[in-house]
């Protein structure tokens, strides 16, 4: 008889401690809020919101106690606010029974914080609170703390339903990034630059214009030429020519050899074109490590890095050739002489010409197909014809920084492109070249700032300040407004 007392008490016990988890479960997740807010004002955070019990079922005899509580997102620091507590109709007639009782709770809350639950209706509870500010609200969230009672001095469960991950959110600065206008350049002079790989006879440096396929790569020469020669919009001045020769051989013979073969290049084009000799300029270069060099870095040649070590740290130019060919007995050599030498043989030619001036609707035609005879100044005013932030718009800052890699103006204005689309890194990159530069400052302050560098951020902005910027000026006191909500 005793054993069976003592398992029936017992599954009483797991009963009850099961059941208590289930309501506390059910309840947890019976409980809703809604608007909920915090403000801060004159030294006071307020938090406000509706807890929604619409969905709520609550056991007669049972209460539940929710305590908004906030909390330091890091666990350092918390502060429970004035309770709610929602009591099934039962609960609520014992609690306020009219006599002292053994147990009898006492709650220190408001009374409209103790609202009876009426099951099966709609009922929402209007909430707020004022508490003394302190700073680590900054970091801090909101949550209530759930306890179930179903007896006058028993605990039966408790559990969290979370409220704001972050009851203060970070201010959202709004930075002015600084477009640089292009000052308008007089005289567009311009200089297009062409490799011509052309045959020749072994140690020779006669152009033979039926030499292997010398003729298509002459006629190549001459389109080019010819395209620049008859079009309106440009006008031909002259013809720099740069003779190359590949590593293999005699170093001073290879000098010899790269000025013979631009001088017969030269005399080609003075021929084929009625050019007077002052319109060209020569020069010769002889072997040509640092195009071989580019060419083996870009390659999987075996032996690479050996060979790069080489060119790096043998002056002598015909000792690199030595050492090269003791390579695995004259196999990479070989390669070289046969897949990477012959690109180096070659006549580089920059026609020099100038291009005419373009209205707005001229130059968007020509930046998609020649955009290097146009202005940084066309270009931007092409910019301005399409709307700010578009692809069109973008695209425009794209190309002048391309065709304008060391322009200040055409970097600044790449960055603030940069910067809107919301590349952040490619902008920094780009402006850190700047630094010196008082016009870049205002972007690059922004840039830093959106990295996470405030503090640097501000001493750039303070430089440009300083200057006379005005934007700059506007987009500190946006990182000021920033700073204060971290």
């Amino acid at each position: 008889m005793k054993r069976k007392l003592q398992h029936i008490i017992l599954s009483v016990m797991m009963m009850t401690a099961t059941y208590a988890s289930m309501a506390q479960s059910e309840y947890q997740d019976q409980v809703r809020t809604t608007n909920a807010t915090v403000t801060k004002h004159d030294g006071a955070t307020t938090v406000s919101m509706n807890m929604v019990l619409d969905d709520l079922k609550i056991n007669k005899n049972h209460m539940l106690i929710l305590t908004p509580i906030i909390s330091a997102t890091d666990g350092s620091q918390s502060v429970e606010l004035p309770q709610m507590i929602i009591k099934g109709n039962l609960r609520d007639r014992i609690i306020n029974r009219p006599y002292d009782w053994k147990g009898k709770p006492e709650f220190d809350t408001k009374e409209q914080y103790m609202p009876v639950r009426k099951n099966n209706t709609q009922q929402t509870i209007a909430y707020t609170e004022t508490i003394p500010q302190s700073a680590w609200h900054q970091n801090a969230k909101l949550w209530l703390k759930t306890e179930v009672m179903g007896c006058a001095d028993c605990d039966l469960a408790e559990g969290e339903v979370p409220v704001m991950d972050r009851i203060f959110k970070s201010y959202t600065p709004i930075y002015t990034v600084s477009f640089v206008t292009p000052e308008v350049e007089p005289i567009k002079q311009r200089s297009e630059k062409h490799s011509a790989y052309f045959n020749y006879r072994q140690g020779r440096h006669e152009l033979l214009y039926d030499y292997k396929d010398n003729a298509a790569k002459l006629d190549e020469v001459a389109r080019v030429i010819n395209e620049v020669k008859t079009n309106k919009d440009l006008t031909f001045t002259n013809i720099e020519i740069n003779g190359y020769a590949s590593p293999e051989g005699n170093y001073d013979n290879n000098i010899t050899l790269s000025k013979n073969r631009a001088n017969s290049f030269a005399d080609f084009i003075i021929e084929r074109y009625s050019l007077n000799s002052d319109q060209l300029s020569l020069s010769w270069h002889g072997e040509d490590w640092d195009g071989l060099r580019k060419a083996l870095e870009e390659s999987t040649i075996a032996n690479k890095e050996a060979i790069i070590k080489i060119i790096d740290t043998e002056p002598n130019h015909d000792a690199r050739d030595a050492k090269i060919m003791a390579l695995d007995n004259g196999k990479t050599y070989d390669n070289l002489l046969y897949n990477f030498y012959p690109p180096l043989r070659r006549n580089d030619y920059s026609l020099g010409l100038i291009a005419r001036s373009f209205d707005v609707e001229e130059a968007k035609e020509i930046i998609k197909t020649r955009p290097n005879i146009l202005s940084l100044n066309e270009m931007f005013l092409v910019a301005q014809t399409y709307e700010k932030g578009s692809k069109e718009y973008n695209e425009v800052f794209e190309i002048a920084a391309r065709v304008f890699p060391d322009d200040p103006v055409s970097n600044i204005n790449k960055a603030a492109s940069d910067l809107e689309k919301g590349d952040t890194e490619a902008a920094l990159k780009r402006l850190e070249k700047l630094k010196d530069n008082p016009a870049a400052w205002n972007n690059l302050a922004i840039a830093l700032a959106k990295n996470g560098d405030y503090d640097e951020a501000k001493k750039v902005f303070a430089k440009a300040i300083a200057k006379g910027d005005k934007q700059a000026q506007a987009n500190a006191q946006e990182l000021d407004k920033l700073m204060e909500t971290l």
